[in-house]
């Protein structure tokens, strides 16, 4: 077995299709299928269930995942620290949203302080698609606002932070002492989109309490959700470092809630990552730079 077999395989498992990853490996499609059936004769297993035109990873294919994203991965950072040698090499960075917003910045620029040779990609989205980057070897460290849930990935807590109430500044409920998620509930709703850390946790709060929330407003921009909030068009539940600033400028009223919602927030990678010294020493500076 070659590490071309590999890559053909790991392109094929992440895509679900002999045809896509045809196009990203530059290959024609009967060559990433002889690939694919030379893997499974070689050890004697079925390594894909093919459906109709659909295929779909076996059990002993997901195990087999693991091994060759674990050897791909290993031989593509040999081949960038070789060949950048004198740049030491990148470091591919994913934050969801409230991070990358508020806490990204000044690790980058740390980062950067104590390792110039190292060049830092940062990408910046919803804790879900965070996930599946990690998974798919796009990115190589992720910092989410929940614990993943992947089996496949590792993670480690490394701050805390607090999710507020937010409300028009004409509401009844800007003047009570806190709220509650019951109280809440009984207003217009305006949440996030699904797979976002934030709309997981509300989800699953309103959940255990029985209650069911149809958002009037969906969103993927907080801004958007926050100038919502602040023409009285409902009520909203956010990170407190995406609405500091709002809250200050009396946009819209922060009520504390009865009990705070605290969560922890955690670095991810997979657990057949191959972490580099660089990857280790940015997982070192989050751990010591925003220590709680």
């Amino acid at each position: 077995m070659t590490l071309r077999h590999m890559k053909i395989f790991v392109s094929v498992f992440r895509h679900s299709s002999m045809s896509r990853a045809a196009e990203e490996l530059h290959l024609a499609q009967p060559s990433v299928s002889l690939a694919i059936k030379e893997l499974e004769t070689y050890y004697g297993v079925r390594l894909f269930e093919r459906i109709g035109r659909r295929i779909s990873p076996t059990e002993l294919g997901k195990e087999f995942y693991g091994y060759a994203l674990h050897i791909v991965s290993l031989f593509e950072e040999m081949e960038k620290k070789i060949k950048n040698w004198d740049t030491i090499g990148t470091v591919r960075i994913g934050t969801s949203i409230t991070i990358g917003t508020h806490i990204l910045p000044s690790l980058i620029k740390q980062y950067n302080s104590l390792f110039p040779g190292v060049t830092v990609e940062a990408t910046v989205s919803n804790s879900a698609e965070i996930e599946s980057r990690i998974l798919d070897n796009t990115i190589d460290i992720g910092l989410i606002e929940t614990q993943p849930y992947s089996p496949e990935l590792c993670h480690i807590p490394f701050m805390q932070d607090e999710l507020a109430a937010i409300v028009p500044p004409e509401s009844p409920l800007a003047s009570e002492p806190y709220v509650t998620l019951e109280m809440l509930a009984s207003e217009p709703f305006l949440m996030r989109e699904k797979g976002s850390a934030g709309r997981d946790i509300l989800d699953r709060l309103f959940a255990a309490l029985g209650i069911n929330i149809r958002p009037v407003w969906k969103s993927s921009s907080t801004q958007a959700i926050v100038k919502g909030v602040s023409e009285g068009l409902g009520v909203a539940v956010l990170p407190y470092l995406l609405i500091e600033n709002d809250v200050k400028t009396g946009a819209v009223a922060n009520v504390p809630f009865r009990e705070p919602l605290r969560r922890d927030l955690n670095i991810i990678y997979h657990k057949n990552k191959y972490l580099t010294p660089s990857m280790h020493e940015f997982i070192m500076l989050c751990k010591k730079a925003l220590r709680p």
